[in-house]
């Protein structure tokens, strides 16, 4: 019996706690289950084709596939208000997710360009050459969307 300012708890009140085995409803980062596989739950990828406004659930399933045609083709983002409120709860400033656009058609003239909307910007001066996705097929750019402010987020290209 462990005693703490002067009440009495058993020691296993306190610990210590062998890990969480998975096959238990649990789950936990560190110490346990090392050599098991660490599974995410994720969306379906989106799909867009032609010239396109995409949406908030598009962005939020995390993989958008693009098949712009023969021609190039922009993909703009959805407005911040429409963003937001797809958003399960108040995200403070600072937050920010990541998606990928893979360019799916192949076609040698099928660009796809990422254009803002209402409430966004390009996160770094000069990188609106970054916005694009080549016309191979396979292509993919992935993005960092962050927000910035009340009604303001800002969009990174990041690899």
């Amino acid at each position: 019996m462990t005693t703490t300012a002067n009440a009495a708890y058993p020691l296993e009140t306190f610990g210590p706690y062998n890990a969480i085995q998975n096959g238990d409803g649990g789950y936990q980062v560190g110490a346990g289950n090392l050599n098991e596989v660490n599974f995410i739950n994720t969306n379906a990828p989106a799909t867009a084709t032609g010239d396109a406004t995409l949406t908030a659930a598009q962005l939020l399933a995390g993989i958008i596939l693009g098949s712009p045609g023969t021609s190039a083709a922009a993909y703009t983002l959805p407005t911040v208000a429409n963003l937001e409120a797809a958003l399960p709860s108040i995200v403070k400033t600072g937050a920010a997710f990541d998606f990928s656009i893979v360019n799916a058609n192949g076609s040698s003239s099928g660009v796809i360009t990422v254009t803002t909307n209402t409430g966004w910007s390009i996160g770094s001066a000069g990188s609106q050459g970054l916005m694009t996705i080549a016309a191979t097929a396979g292509t993919t750019q992935r993005y960092r969307a962050r927000k910035t402010g009340t009604g303001t987020w800002s969009l990174y290209q990041i690899a």
